[in-house]
């Protein structure tokens, strides 16, 4: 079962900011680079393995956005529910951001089927869910 703590980091190349397609079997939406938090791992640790994994951005500096939300588990589809204990109730998120090298590409790993970069305005208009929408129009303000 995966732990109730997850993460999520905000990559950007100048003023554009990395948004990446989840692929279809990964419920096909529109998110930055995010993923759950393993046992003995800090938030830190993982985000830094998730952008490795997700991305191949494994030599990023990390900048701690002293930012954390939880999101309901209720509302989620059953698929999402499944990973976690009949118990947990909800997620608590905890945000990061990194600057990708200049002329860095992302290598996508399975779980994504496209990537954009895109201004902070296009960026608000992708992303699904709301708390990285709103984080986002902050760190681009």
């Amino acid at each position: 079962m995966r732990l109730p703590h997850e993460i999520l980091v905000f990559v950007r190349r100048g003023e554009q900011f990395l948004v990446l397609h989840r692929a279809p079997a990964f419920d096909s939406y529109w998110h930055v680079v995010a993923g759950g938090v393993e046992r003995d791992e800090t938030a830190r640790e993982a985000a830094v393995r998730e952008l490795d994994e997700e991305v191949g951005l494994g030599s990023a500096d990390l900048v701690d956005l002293d930012r954390r939300f939880t999101y309901p588990l209720a509302e989620e589809s059953d698929s999402v529910r499944a990973r976690f204990a009949p118990t947990v109730t909800e997620v608590v998120v905890d945000c990061f951001s990194t600057v990708a090298p200049e002329a860095w590409e992302p290598t996508l790993n399975d779980e994504h089927d496209d990537y954009r970069w895109c201004d902070p305005e296009e960026a608000s208009r992708l992303l699904f869910w709301p708390e990285p929408r709103e984080l986002l129009q902050e760190l681009s303000a």
